[in-house]
C-alpha cells in the first residue's frame, strides 16, 4: 500500500531556488530564443514568415495533448522522472535543431519540444510544489515566477549574443548543454523523495479524476482559464501595432511591451509581500479584473495618450499575478490529490486558445476601426473569465 509522505508546513525555499532556475534556463532557452531563430533559419531554409511560425504553434499543441498524461504520471509520484526527462528531450531537440535542413524536419523537432515543455514548464513544476507544500503551495508557486519572469530580460540578450558569436547552430549546443549540464541534474537530485500517491482505497470519500472532471468548479475553472489565456495569448503579437495606432511615439511603442516583463514581476513582488494583508480568496477575485479594466480604459480613451499607458501597466501587472491565480485554482477550489492531472486536462483547450486567440485578433482588425473591434471581445472574454472564477469559488468543492 503506497503512502504519501508527511507534508511540510511550509515549503522548502532551497529546492523551489533551484527548480526556479531550471524554469528560467528553460523558458529562455525555448520560448524567448525561438523568436530569434525565425530570422536566421527562414533565410537558410528559405520559409515564410508563416510556414516558420507554424512550428510554434505545433509545439504549444503537443504541448496540450501531453499535459494530461504528464499531470497523471506527476500525481502517481513520478515526477522527478518526468522532469528529469523532460529536460534532456528538451536538450535532444534543440540539438536535433541545430542540424535541420528541412521544413519537415524544423516542424518534427518543435513537436517533439513541445512534449518536453509538457514535463518541463509552469504546469508540472506547479504540481511538483503543490503536492509536497500542500499548506504553503501558493507561496512557492509565487517564487517560482519571480526568476521564470525574468526568463526574457536574461535569454534574450544571451541568445542574441550566442548566435552573432557563435552562429544559430552552435548556439543551440550551447543552450542544450544547459539543459543537460544544469536542468537534467537539479530535477534529477532535488526531485528525489518525491511523495507518492495517496492511498483512499479506505476512503470513499475521495473520488477519482474522472468525477471531478465534470464537476462544476473545475468546468468553470476551465472556462477563467481558457478565457484568459485566449487574451493574454492574443494580444503580445499585436502590441506594437496596436501601441502605434495610440499615437505613442516610436521610442515609447519600443519601450512599454520592453517593460511588461519588469511589471510582471512586480505585480508578483506585490502579491508576495502584501497577498497575506488579504482574504486570499478576495484577491483571487480582484486579480483578474485588471486585464478587463486595462482594456476597458483602451477602448474608453479611443487607444490614445494616456490610456494605452494604463492599459500596458493594468495588463502587465494582472497578466504577472494572473499566472499565480491559474496556477493554484484547482488546487484551492476543485482538488490537490489530483491537481496535476486536473490542469492537464486543460491542456488543449488551453492550447488551441493560445493558438486561435492572435489569429482572431488579426482577423477583426480593418483599417477604418483597427484593434476597436477585436478588443471588444477580448473584453468580452476577459469580464467572462472574471464571472466564471468567482462562480467557481462559491461553488466550491473545498472548505474554504
Amino acid at each position: 500500500m503506497t503512502q504519501a509522505a508527511i507534508p511540510s508546513p511550509t515549503h522548502n525555499r532551497r529546492l523551489v531556488g533551484w527548480l526556479s532556475v531550471a524554469q528560467l534556463i528553460t523558458w529562455g532557452s525555448v520560448f524567448y530564443t525561438f523568436s530569434l531563430l525565425l530570422e536566421p533559419v527562414e533565410r537558410e531554409l528559405g520559409l515564410t514568415r508563416a510556414q516558420s511560425s507554424l512550428a510554434f504553434s505545433l509545439a504549444l499543441l503537443a504541448e496540450g495533448i501531453c499535459a494530461y498524461p504528464v499531470g497523471r504520471w506527476i500525481d502517481r509520484g513520478h515526477e522527478r522522472a518526468v522532469m528529469t526527462g523532460g529536460s534532456l528531450l528538451v536538450a535532444a531537440c534543440l540539438l536535433a535543431h541545430s542540424f535541420i535542413s528541412t521544413l519537415t524536419g524544423f516542424y518534427a523537432v518543435w513537436i517533439v519540444m513541445g512534449a518536453g515543455l509538457a514535463a518541463t514548464l509552469y504546469s508540472p513544476v506547479f504540481a511538483v510544489t503543490t503536492r509536497r507544500f500542500p499548506s504553503d503551495f501558493r507561496r512557492a508557486i509565487i517564487t517560482i515566477t519571480f526568476l521564470g519572469g525574468l526568463a526574457s530580460t536574461v535569454f534574450i540578450p544571451l541568445s542574441s549574443l550566442l548566435i552573432s558569436q557563435l552562429g544559430w547552430r552552435h548556439a543551440l549546443w550551447v543552450l542544450a548543454a544547459m539543459q543537460v549540464l544544469v536542468c537534467a541534474p537539479l530535477h534529477a537530485v532535488q526531485l528525489r523523495n518525491a511523495p507518492g500517491p495517496v492511498d483512499h482505497s479506505h476512503d470513499h470519500k475521495v473520488a477519482s479524476p474522472g468525477v471531478y472532471l465534470r464537476s462544476a468548479p473545475f468546468l468553470l475553472i476551465g472556462v477563467f482559464v481558457i478565457c484568459m489565456m485566449a487574451v493574454t495569448s492574443a494580444l503580445p503579437p499585436h502590441m506594437i501595432s496596436l501601441l502605434r495606432s495610440s499615437g505613442l511615439s516610436e521610442a515609447w511603442v519600443i519601450a512599454i511591451p520592453a517593460s511588461i516583463g519588469v511589471l510582471q514581476v512586480f505585480g508578483r513582488l506585490l502579491l508576495y509581500f502584501f497577498e497575506h494583508r488579504f482574504d486570499l480568496h478576495l484577491a483571487n477575485r480582484l486579480i483578474p479584473v485588471l486585464i478587463p479594466l486595462g482594456l476597458g480604459a483602451l477602448i474608453a480613451g479611443g487607444g490614445h495618450g494616456w490610456t494605452a499607458l494604463v492599459f500596458v501597466v493594468l495588463y502587465g501587472m494582472g497578466n504577472g499575478m494572473m499566472t499565480i491565480v491559474k496556477g493554484t485554482a484547482i488546487a484551492q477550489y476543485v482538488n490537490r490529490e489530483h491537481v496535476a492531472s486536473l490542469n492537464g486536462a486543460l491542456g488543449i483547450p488551453t492550447a488551441i486558445a493560445r493558438a486561435a486567440a492572435p489569429l482572431l485578433l488579426g482577423v477583426l482588425w480593418t483599417a477604418q476601426d483597427g484593434y476597436r473591434w477585436g478588443l471588444w471581445v477580448m473584453l468580452g472574454a476577459g469580464v467572462v473569465a472574471v464571472i466564471a472564477l468567482a462562480m467557481a469559488q462559491r461553488k466550491s468543492l473545498l472548505p474554504a
